[in-house]
């Protein structure tokens, strides 16, 4: 199985507003950037778009590191959120509804494919993948202003 590592970063003017995302693949020494973005969308919708457009671009089930500034996909991913969202029928613990249920449900299928290890890096701080990913996405967003 490979061993990929990934970065993501989702960015948004407004919120909602227009926003961009993009996400850097490690394999070996290759490196490939991927970006869009939305006219009109959240953050959050970004970052989860981020992930989900990277794991998309594995073309088989490989290792996964996946390292993203989100802790709302962090956090959903590995203390069991999404999955708990999911069985609910994307109703959260409360009896709110789920936000984004169409996007989790795409992750969630998408994350049992791989072996996925899922760590939080601090935005904009020490990770200079992290902000290479920040400025593609800023830059995404900016094209619909």
């Amino acid at each position: 199985m490979k061993s990929i590592e990934i970065w993501t970063d989702g960015a948004c003017s407004g919120n909602p507003g227009p926003g961009g995302w993009a996400a850097l693949l490690r394999f070996g020494k290759a490196e490939k950037l991927i970006s869009g973005g939305e006219e009109s969308t959240t953050n959050n919708r970004m970052e989860l778009t981020a992930v989900i457009r990277a794991l998309e671009a594995l073309k088989e089930p490989c290792s996964v590191t996946l390292r993203s500034d989100s802790k709302y996909v962090v956090d959903a991913m590995t203390l069991g959120w999404a999955e708990a969202w999911h069985r609910r029928g994307w109703v959260r613990r409360g009896g709110d509804p789920a936000k984004n249920p169409e996007l989790w449900e795409r992750l969630l299928d998408l994350a049992r494919r791989h072996e996925i290890t899922w760590e939080w890096v601090r935005g904009h701080a020490v990770s200079e993948e992290n902000r290479r990913c920040d400025a593609a996405a800023v830059a995404e967003s900016r094209k619909y202003k």
